[in-house]
């Protein structure tokens, strides 16, 4: 594959700004625009333009909700499907899109998510009926078994007038069959400066996506022997119907964020990465349920920030437990992830000097992701009761917890725990305290908070199901893994108590953690009473 090239067949990328002739702007009141055909001509291209005013959360939630953004019927295989040139955009910058379809033609539906008084989506912009092409089937690269779709650019989206944010664009094919498939996109933020960051963790949804056959844990064998090495952006996601892991692990949290209004900014762990500068001065930075892979890069900012003073607030497990490095595709840069996992020694850029792309805790380059974290990964896969151990602290505010209480299923299916054999912050408070049998072991999952010497604040939940389970109980929620509506209450109290502490500044100079670790765990990590079995 050649490297050093910057597009395929497709049109280039434009030179101008589109002018107002080729658009026409309908429902002003719902911020819908619709737009004409762009073509490499007409496409609109970045202009140096004044700093909007911070984005208003609140306002954009009291726009008109659409709740049929949600797909309906899928179709057959290959029926439709797609993905983006980039991971994310500034506002008003050109977003190119690479479809294939049986069809004749189709159109392109951008819809904003958040909570839109419970609707969970706004439609942002429509494309008109485009003609459709089947793309050719997705080649594998022999060297990593890294599957890429080497598609044309089809059309563009003029993302003028997109609110910052996270957005699904909806396929759907112009024919009979009416099939449809989502793409992810996220309408970034210039700079996260007294706001919250939300990361999508899209380097995670990546390493799950099994669109050409592999992915970076089995492939064609059904075993790990046969697993990607390294995988690209330069494909649709199988996952959720195109939506990668977002509507698991990242709709949820966002909708509850966006519902109290929460002064949010937006963008992917490549963003994080990329611009050193994006977190500065961010009051917290909010990684979803499911953050597994980080590149050094994107490690050494969020530890910069923290040590800063910015909040951190891990709503998931196995958090930043593989290191990855970042590197360009035909398409673009840093469009592909490459993890090479026990098998770093054979990695040529480790070979060149890079870092190894392997588990952070593991050698030659150790970083436990406890030391950033205060927890660190224990397991999988679990199912247990979160046990509830310090009812009384301001984080269960509202809750109506008592010590001891516990809720059904809420640790699952990975889980962390404070363990000192690694590095770990302190003062650290341990909130719930759960026993898991993980393998026939006996051990624990823990809830965790901690106050730095930054001043900032961590909160861990240290389980994976947390941004399910606030879900469970809504009104025509679908009941995942047994979570009640117990489950959810507790859980969005929680979600909403750290929030708004942590929007407030550095959480851990006004509220700081009261370390109780020594009642749990001893020095070599061992409980300090057995775990009995769940």
């Amino acid at each position: 594959m050649a490297m050093g090239r910057t597009e395929g067949s497709g049109p280039t990328a434009p030179a101008h700004r589109a002018g107002p002739a080729r658009r026409q702007v309908l429902g002003l009141a719902a911020g819908l625009v619709v737009s004409a055909p762009l073509t490499a001509a007409a496409a609109p291209a970045p202009v140096a333009e004044a700093v909007p005013p911070p984005f208003d959360v609140a306002a954009e939630n009291g726009r008109p909700g659409d709740p049929d953004w949600r797909i309906t019927h899928v179709g057959k295989a290959r029926a439709i499907e797609g993905y983006a040139d980039r991971t994310s955009v500034l506002p008003g910058e050109p977003l190119g899109l690479r479809v294939s379809t049986k069809a004749p033609s189709y159109t392109v539906s951008a819809y904003r998510m958040g909570w839109y008084g419970g609707a969970r989506a706004r439609l942002v912009w429509r494309s008109p009926t485009l003609p459709g092409v089947l793309q050719p089937a997705g080649r594998v690269d022999p060297a990593t078994r890294s599957a890429r779709a080497e598609w044309r650019r089809t059309t563009w989206a003029d993302t003028t007038g997109w609110p910052e944010g996270n957005y699904l664009l909806r396929l759907d094919t112009a024919d009979g069959e009416r099939a449809q498939r989502y793409v992810p996109v996220t309408v970034r933020s210039a700079s996260a400066a007294g706001r919250m960051l939300f990361v999508n963790a899209v380097g995670t949804w990546q390493a799950y996506n099994r669109w050409g056959g592999a992915d970076l844990y089995t492939g064609a064998t059904g075993t790990s022997g046969s697993r990607s090495l390294a995988v690209t952006f330069d494909r649709p996601y199988t996952n959720a119907r195109g939506a990668g892991q977002f509507l698991t692990y990242e709709a949820p949290l966002l909708a509850l964020a966006e519902r109290i209004g929460m002064p949010l900014a937006y963008a992917t762990g490549i963003d994080v990465a990329r611009d050193r500068a994006l977190l500065r001065g961010a009051v917290a930075l909010v990684s979803p349920g499911h953050d597994e892979y980080w590149s050094p890069e994107q490690r050494a900012n969020v530890t910069e920030a923290r040590d800063a003073g910015t909040n951190l607030a891990v709503f998931g497990a196995n958090c930043c437990y593989r290191r990855v490095r970042l590197q360009e595709s035909v398409v673009g840069a840093d469009r592909t992830v490459v993890c090479y996992k026990d098998d770093y020694a054979l990695d040529p850029g480790y070979r060149r000097g890079l870092p190894p792309t392997n588990d952070y805790r593991r050698r030659p380059s150790p970083e436990p992701e406890s030391s950033l974290l205060g927890v660190i990964y224990d397991g999988y896969p679990v199912d247990a009761p979160l046990v509830v151990t310090r009812p009384e602290h301001w984080l269960f505010a509202g809750t109506g917890a008592a010590a001891g209480e516990s809720f059904r299923h809420l640790v699952g299916v990975e889980f962390d725990r404070i363990d000192l054999r690694y590095p770990t912050p302190r003062p650290v408070e341990i909130l719930a305290h759960s026993p898991v049998v993980h393998k026939g072991r006996n051990t624990y999952a823990d809830t965790v908070y901690a106050s730095l010497p930054s001043g900032a604040g961590l909160f861990a939940t240290g389980t994976m199901r947390w941004v399910e389970s606030l879900e469970a109980g809504q009104a025509g929620a679908t009941v995942k893994h047994g979570l009640d509506a117990g489950t959810g209450r507790f859980t969005r109290a929680v979600t909403e108590n750290v929030l708004r502490a942590f929007a407030a500044g550095p959480a851990g100079s006004g509220r700081p953690a009261l370390d109780n670790v020594s009642l749990h765990y001893g020095p070599d990590g061992t409980p300090t009473r057995p775990a009995s079995g769940v």
